[in-house]
Order: C-alpha cells, then structure tokens, then sequence
C-alpha cells in the first residue's frame, strides 16, 4: 500500500477495497473480495460505473476541486456515508436542481473525500473505473452481485 494511503479505521475506504480487487490475481479472487467487502455504498459505486442507463448530468472530464490532503481514515468524509446523496447527480435523480448548484455540490463532496476516493468517485461518474482499476470488469461485478439488475436507470 503506497505511503500516505493507510486507513486508520478499522473498515475499508471503497477505494481500498477496489484497489485490492483490482489487484486479486484471479476472477475468483475478486469475486471473494467483492463479496467479503459487500456495502450499498460500494454496489452502488459499482452500478454508476458499469451500467449504461445511468446518465451523469455533471461535465464529462476532469473536475476542478482541490483534493484533502487529510491523511487517509482522518479529516475527512467516506464515500461509504456519502453515496445515499450520489443520485443528485444523474439523470433522473434532482432534475431541478440548477446546473451550477449540482456542480458545486459535487465539488463539495469531492472536496471532503479523501484524495483517493474523490478520484474514485471522478472516474465513476464518466464509466472510467477501469483507468485506475485495470482488472475490475462488468462481468465480475455481475458474478459477485448477482442481484444488481442492469439497465432502466436513465
């Protein structure tokens, strides 16, 4: 694990989690991880990135936050507590909400994230998991989750 990035909680950060699935050196490895490690949080995360029908209503690209530099398992929000407010930002979730009302909301959350996991949640949104997370594929998601019911987000 790089320097820097040890969790001083007990439970993972869904980034680690990923990163040590990402990691796993066979399908069924990961599989295990996936199922040893299963949240709401990190499906959820799993389904933003994987499944077509969902639709950002964020900018595609780069996001212009400044990371917390707050060690890992401090000063900082989880992903794990925030992503019951993710539908916020896809089509369908608070579609009135104004465009740059949503982008700073997002920036906020970005912003009380570890470095790590605002990352995590920048590849999310624009499908991109696998940039960072070479080894993480649908159909492992799928083998893990067998309940996730792809498609009819949008």
């Amino acid at each position: 694990m790089p320097a820097g990035l040890q969790n001083s909680t007990k439970r993972l950060l869904l980034s680690e989690v990923l990163r040590k699935v990402s990691n796993a050196k066979t399908k069924s490895e990961k599989v295990k991880l996936l199922r040893d490690h299963n949240s709401t949080a990190l499906r959820q995360i799993l389904i933003i990135n994987f499944d077509d029908s969902l639709i950002s209503v964020l900018p595609e690209g780069d996001v212009p936050y400044t990371p917390n530099d707050a060690p890992v398992g401090t000063e900082h929000t989880r992903l794990e507590s925030e992503y019951k407010g993710l539908y916020r930002f896809f089509k369908g979730g608070a579609d009135k909400l104004p465009s740059l009302k949503r982008e700073s909301m997002f920036v906020q959350l970005l912003e009380g994230l570890s470095a790590e996991e605002a990352e995590l949640l920048c590849l999310v949104k624009d499908g991109r998991l696998g940039e960072k997370y070479k080894r993480i594929t649908k159909t492992v998601v799928s083998e893990a989750f067998p309940q996730i019911q792809w498609g009819g987000r949008g």
